[in-house]
């Protein structure tokens, strides 16, 4: 414990005397009378503390580049939108919400349950209330044009749609389809 204080830091030790223990077992290096087998250890508890220092640093590193990227303009625009938009009302938000998922017009109107007039007024109101706020609809909202472009993936999903005859299809992080229809029951929702 001695030895693997001086190496690493002081409230590491036990974990960093765990792990060389391990070692030692691993490589059948567990008889510690033998004075080959303590020198071993004591360059296993070195190297180990070692790496883990170069991992800490590594990581601080990261974590300062990160932070720095995370403090630059357009990180800031980002959140001062995502602050914009949750000041919204509420049918408006939903809209934005998944307008800016890259939704297209009939999506978002099958999912809202909104004909085609109310889906432009509402888009209208949306634009109208960010346009007061000094807010400028940006151009990444993909759905609101239509056309998206999601590669290999949504040229998958359109004859699947057609196929399944439903209302939306869409992919999981997987890279899984699925098309989701309207109910069969005519009486309830499914």
């Amino acid at each position: 414990m001695r030895i693997a204080r001086r190496f690493g830091r002081a409230e590491d030790a036990d974990d960093l005397l765990q792990e060389a223990l391990i070692e030692a077992i691993r490589h059948g290096r567990a008889s510690f009378t033998a004075s080959e087998d303590r020198a071993w250890l004591v360059g296993v508890i070195r190297n180990k503390a070692r790496m883990a220092a170069r991992g800490s640093v590594r990581r601080s590193r990261r974590d300062t580049r990160w932070l720095a990227e995370r403090a630059s303009p357009g990180e800031s625009a980002a959140t001062d939108r995502a602050d914009v938009l949750a000041d919204l009302p509420p049918a408006l938000r939903a809209v934005a919400a998944l307008a800016l998922a890259g939704q297209t017009r009939r999506e978002i109107a099958y999912l809202l349950g909104l004909s085609d007039t109310a889906l432009r007024q509402r888009l209208s109101a949306l634009r109208r209330t960010l346009g007061a706020r000094g807010v400028v609809m940006p151009e990444g909202l993909p759905g609101l044009g239509g056309g998206l472009d999601y590669g290999r993936i949504r040229d998958a999903l359109v004859p699947m749609l057609h196929r399944q005859g439903g209302m939306i299809a869409a992919h999981d992080p997987d890279g899984h389809l699925f098309v989701i229809r309207g109910s069969q029951k005519a009486d309830r929702r499914q």
